[in-house]
């Protein structure tokens, strides 16, 4: 073959190449988007305000702390599906919805998905940690970010509210407003996402 015969063909693999890489969402944008639209009858009953993104967003990055006061940050959770809950013990509907979040680490938390409830309080810790032992919230990790950054980074003006990121750190729907998270609605959406990561 002559010489302008290879460099034609070669020409025209670099330029497909670069096509597949500059597609929107990348190599893995029809298995995200497919899992999407199958999710969306799902979104019923308790989490039927529940918003499915068509294409996931990248969470920001935020750190917060625990109730020992060590640093953590959303990437410290790569490789599960994590929901995400913002609330705060001055919060009437988040009291109400924690016990139900806690059952449902219960329920689904392993090394394929956690809940990730995320104080937005400003007071002393040790008062959230009161909270947990009143509300007998006993699976749920106490973390907790004074700063209220994290809040912001996610630009959330009201609580409780709820995001839902998949393993590669993306955000892939969000809620505002209390849930019963253990309810059987919630819990076969999220589940939804876990079996398909």
């Amino acid at each position: 073959m002559a010489l302008g015969g290879l460099a034609a063909i070669a020409g025209a693999a670099v330029i497909a190449v670069v096509a597949l890489l500059w597609m929107p969402g990348g190599d893995d944008a029809p298995d995200t988007e497919a899992a999407v639209q199958t999710a969306q009858p799902l979104v019923t009953g308790q989490v039927a305000n529940f918003i499915l993104y068509e294409r996931p967003e990248p969470a920001p990055a935020i750190t917060f702390t625990d109730e020992a006061g060590k640093p953590h940050s959303l990437a410290d959770f790569r490789g599960r599906v994590v929901l995400v809950n913002f609330w705060a013990t001055w919060c009437l509907p988040c009291k109400r919805e924690m016990p139900s979040l806690d059952r449902l680490e219960a329920t689904l938390g392993s090394e394929r998905f956690q809940v990730l409830a995320l104080s937005q309080d400003k007071i002393a810790v040790s008062k959230v940690r009161d909270f947990y032992f009143d509300q007998k919230i006993a699976d749920l990790t106490l973390y907790i970010d004074q700063t209220g950054n994290s809040q912001r980074a996610f630009a959330v003006t009201g609580l409780p509210a709820t995001v839902l990121i998949d393993t590669r750190g993306r955000v892939v729907g969000r809620m505002v407003g209390p849930a019963e998270w253990d309810s059987p609605e919630a819990v076969a959406l999220l589940r939804h996402f876990v079996d398909r990561q």
